[in-house]
């Protein structure tokens, strides 16, 4: 972990090896999860997916580190892993990927995983890339003139922080002294568009001491620095010190979306490495040194989440779509005169 302003003092929390384990089982039903939603879409039944392969370490640990109960958390379209880590049910995600029914996000009137989820306490957002920013730092404030002991966590890309948006939100919660996390999972793609072609500075963390406040950069594939440095980024928070920048560098192991195509932007050599930096591999390796896991344990692991995504997708396949007479449901005005 590598500190770019201010360094904040070191958490003493730790990890114990159970919740390293149980962090990985999450990671992997992340995995089988969003590969399954890949299939979908090449059966031509899920309409556009962007993958989190590559991003689960740093996004589990993050969310381990909050308070689900009383936290906020603005996501982005590409958190496969901090939605389940926050309890969302696989059968909840694929009913968006399918635009079903019952769909608890958005009733299928959106990209998938766009919606509000109040039950898991994920606001709605826009696929304008940024905007969920702004929106945190509203949060946050609410919460701060409430008096309420909660951080608002809000994950974004390195495209998204090349946004006016990014720098209206963590100017504004840097002068309020927000309790808010910049959460940056920086893939080194703003799309097709390298780092080097979207900013002239090698770390994003490094914005930070502009607006004043903690900037920190750390491997996004390493889930106890991770986790580390946002249990200091929430005590900050929550003790009035105001915001902090995480910046997660990780590996997009896949396309952009299901639309996309990488060999054309990336070069083999690019691609051919990816795997070194997969967290699955990374973690489940961490796990076996520190004798947490076996090879019959992490097949198990495995195994399960493979099992429960298969029953999950059979459940939402079969269940209906909506019905056209609900099309102008939950919309301001109905075309044929209903209120």
């Amino acid at each position: 972990m590598k500190a770019t302003a201010d360094e904040p003092e070191q958490t003493t929390e730790q990890l114990s090896g159970e919740r390293l384990v149980e962090l990985y089982r999450i990671m992997v039903l992340s995995r089988y999860l969003d590969q399954r939603v890949w299939l979908l879409n090449r059966q031509g039944k899920a309409a556009i997916a962007a993958s989190a392969q590559g991003h689960e370490a740093a996004q589990v640990a993050c969310v381990e580190a909050t308070d689900p109960s009383k936290d906020h958390y603005l996501i982005y379209y590409r958190q496969f892993t901090a939605m389940i880590a926050l309890n969302t049910e696989p059968e909840e995600m694929l009913r968006g990927f399918l635009a079903k029914a019952d769909d608890p996000m958005s009733a299928a009137r959106q990209f998938p995983l766009h919606g509000a989820h109040p039950r898991v306490d994920l606001f709605n957002f826009s696929n304008v890339i940024a905007t969920q920013l702004p929106q945190a730092a509203g949060v946050a404030l609410a919460d701060k003139l409430r008096g309420f002991d909660a951080v608002t966590v809000v994950y974004f890309g390195d495209g998204a922080s090349s946004q006016g948006d990014t720098h209206e939100a963590m100017n504004f919660a840097a002068i309020h002294k927000l309790p808010v996390i910049f959460f940056c999972e920086n893939n080194r793609y703003a799309i097709s568009v390298p780092l080097d072609k979207q900013m002239g500075i090698e770390s994003i963390a490094t914005r930070a001491s502009g607006y004043g406040f903690p900037g920190v950069q750390v491997d996004g594939t390493d889930i106890v620095a991770v986790y580390e440095a946002t249990s200091v980024a929430v005590k900050r928070a929550r003790s009035g010190q105001g915001p902090t920048l995480i910046e997660a560098s990780v590996e997009r192991l896949l396309p952009h979306t299901t639309d996309d195509d990488h060999t054309r932007y990336r070069s083999a050599e690019d691609i051919a490495q990816m795997p070194e930096r997969d967290p699955i591999r990374i973690v489940s390796a961490m796990l076996r040194r520190r004798d947490l896991l076996t090879e019959s344990q992490d097949a198990a692991i495995h195994a399960a989440a493979k099992e429960r995504v298969n029953v999950a997708t059979d459940i939402v396949d079969a269940e209906p779509y909506p019905g056209v007479e609900t099309m102008f449901d939950h919309t301001d005005v109905d075309p044929r005169g209903r209120n």
